[in-house]
């Protein structure tokens, strides 16, 4: 991995460690606003008064995050796509979660400084659904 690309990884490390530390002061500098999300809940644009509203208003909280198999690449100098599979322990509502997932995020450096623009998470399974689909 090149030192840029290592860049990229690094501050997904440290996005999700600020989010298990519900670290605002951390995440928004490091994230656009607003910033695109997409994942099993739908898509739509996150302004910072909503993004804080999610992070220390939801009743889940990340216990621990294991990232592997990153794969970066620079679409344009201050352009970098990043994919990756991510392990999520969670608490969603007072229940523990592990949660598989892959997870891409676009990111746009301006002014110098890297912000997350989108993210998405798709949870690691069949790709049709089967496997969440009750039989009957």
């Amino acid at each position: 991995m090149t030192p840029a690309e290592q860049e990229i990884v690094d501050l997904e490390h440290t996005y999700w460690a600020a989010i298990k530390a519900k670290d605002l002061a951390t995440l928004l500098p490091l994230t656009d606003d607003p910033c695109i999300v997409a994942g099993a809940q739908g898509a739509g644009k996150v302004g910072r008064k909503a993004y804080e509203g999610m992070l220390m208003g939801g009743k889940w909280t990340v216990l621990d995050f294991t990232i592997s198999d990153a794969q970066v690449h620079f679409p344009a100098d201050d352009v970098a796509l990043i994919a990756y599979r991510v392990r999520e322990e969670m608490d969603v509502e007072g229940e523990h979660v592990t949660l598989d997932a892959t997870d891409a995020s676009v990111w746009i450096r301006r002014n110098g400084q890297w912000v997350c623009s989108m993210h998405t998470e798709s949870v690691t399974g069949d790709p049709y659904g089967r496997d969440r689909v009750q039989k009957k």
